[in-house]
């Protein structure tokens, strides 16, 4: 799994009702864009995290003006 700043970290909910959460993207940690990731979720709490098979990495692609 590969990630830079400003990508967002989609992590699903694991169980039933459960809602899938959020982060923003704000340190790539790891080695060749890798995991760790400092993510900061949308609530303002940060983690360090390395994403397991129940999460997803959004590329976010900036907009050109």
């Amino acid at each position: 799994m590969r990630a830079t700043v400003g990508d967002q970290l989609l992590v699903h909910g694991r169980i039933v009702g459960q809602h899938d959460r959020v982060a923003e993207i704000i340190e790539v940690l790891g080695a060749d864009e890798g995991p760790p990731f400092r993510v900061r979720f949308e609530d303002g709490h940060e983690a360090i995290m390395s994403p397991g098979p129940d999460s997803v990495v959004r590329r976010v692609i900036p907009q050109q003006e």
